[in-house]
C-alpha cells in the first residue's frame, strides 16, 4: 500500500495543539472589513477550535 501523505492545504491552515485539539483561524477577515465593528475584528483575528464534528476529517487529512 502507498504512503499516506498529508493534505497540503490542510497542513497550510490547521495547527495541533499539545492536548491533541485543532486550532484554525476564523473566517471574515478577507474583504468588507470596513463594515464590521471593531470589536468584531478583532475577536475574527484570533484562532478558533475546529469542531468535534469536524475533528475525525481534518485528523485524515493530516493523516495524524
Amino acid at each position: 500500500m502507498p504512503k499516506m501523505k498529508t493534505l497540503s492545504a490542510a497542513k497550510k491552515r490547521f495547527k495541533k495543539t499539545a492536548t491533541g485539539k485543532i486550532k484554525r483561524k476564523k473566517v471574515g477577515m478577507r474583504h468588507n472589513l470596513s463594515q464590521k465593528a471593531t470589536k468584531r475584528k478583532r475577536h475574527l483575528r484570533q484562532m478558533g477550535l475546529v469542531s468535534d464534528a469536524m475533528i475525525p476529517t481534518v485528523k485524515e487529512m493530516l493523516v495524524v
